[in-house]
């Protein structure tokens, strides 16, 4: 009941971001929209840190730096009836507490490449290519001597046919009854383990010795959805918001994965932004396990994962658009 619910909530909140796009609909008509063949391509760059120090303080704390790096790519293509949008999310970030090491705070690589064929004023035939994977291996800290991820371990690959509908730039929901899902698993032990939804290993219950590798990949064949919204709350103030639904009609299709991200974005000045991230993710496929204060496993299976992100540093905005290329009127 408590999953129900919960995939209740993110549809509503998918429903809660079209009602935006709805009752925003005047704003968005009155302003100019790009509708020029040609290449409109960008790029953001962030690099956000904190650090606190103590010396001789009364009331106690441990020293700490804080370092998170973003970059986010794209290239949207219109030719005639034609659509082509790519979308490249690049994100790390280390923390040093005290004398200890760095430790990994953040890490993803997330593609995105969508093709639309038009075939009504918003409606569009649609493909879309979708891979996410980190850069680097993962730990369950304080326990920095057992992997739980690495790079491609996992690798998530989806493939989607469907109608995409566009208002404009800021708003897109991709409808697809038609969607294959593979998970990778690079890594032997963490297959073994089972880990992300494959196939653990089969071991012999008298030895203990290994009898079949476990797998390093899985399908999956389902439908999927996916809602953008970009806004410009203020002239200062940005507003992203992305969820994935996807649901696996061969296995448990009423258990959906969910993957919702958001950003803020406020400048503060010329190249000082604030930035606040949150991810929020569910999949039914992937075990997280709990541990007490003593570092006892006290249970095991699939769990709300979020994360969130918070900081103030340096940000650069590029974009370029077929309007750039327009000649301008002669005085």
């Amino acid at each position: 009941m408590k999953k129900l619910l919960f995939i209740l909530s993110c549809i509503a909140v998918s429903s809660t971001s079209f009602t935006q796009i709805t009752d925003a609909e005047e704003l968005i008509r009155s302003e100019r929209t790009d509708s020029l063949d040609g290449w409109r391509k960008g790029m953001h760059l962030a690099l956000n840190g904190s650090n606190v120090g103590f010396t001789n303080w009364a009331a106690g704390g441990v020293n700490a730096i804080a370092l998170n790096g973003a970059v986010r790519l794209y290239a949207n293509l219109k030719k005639g009836k034609s659509t082509w949008d790519n979308n490249l999310n690049l994100g790390y970030g280390l923390v040093k507490q005290g004398d200890a090491d760095w430790i990994k705070a953040d890490d993803n690589i997330d593609f995105t490449s969508k093709y639309g064929q038009r075939a009504t004023d918003h409606w569009y035939y649609a493909a879309l290519l979708n891979f996410r994977t980190q850069m680097t291996a993962g730990y369950n800290y304080p326990n920095d001597s057992v992997e739980i991820s690495n790079f491609f371990a996992p690798a998530y690959t989806l493939g989607a046919l469907g109608m995409d509908y566009k208002v404009d730039k800021r708003f897109s929901m991709f409808i697809a009854p038609i969607t294959t899902k593979l998970t990778f698993v690079n890594d032997q032990t963490l297959a073994d383990a089972g880990s992300f939804g494959v196939t653990e290993a089969v071991y012999d219950p008298a030895t203990g010795l290994k009898l079949e590798n476990g797998k390093r990949f899985r399908a999956e064949l389902g439908g999927y959805f996916r809602s953008q919204l970009n806004l410009q709350l203020a002239e200062n103030i940005k507003y992203t918001t992305s969820l994935d639904l996807f649901s696996n009609y061969l296995n448990k299709p009423q258990n959906i994965d969910v993957n919702w991200q958001n950003f803020l974005e406020i400048k503060l000045w010329k190249f000082i932004t604030l930035s606040f991230a949150t991810h929020l993710i569910y999949d039914d496929d992937i075990d997280i396990t709990i541990y007490d204060d003593q570092g006892n496993e006290t249970g095991k299976g699939p769990r709300l994962q979020f994360k969130h992100l918070t900081g103030v540093g340096l940000a650069w905005n590029i974009d370029h658009s077929p309007a750039d290329k327009k000649p301008q009127p002669q005085d």
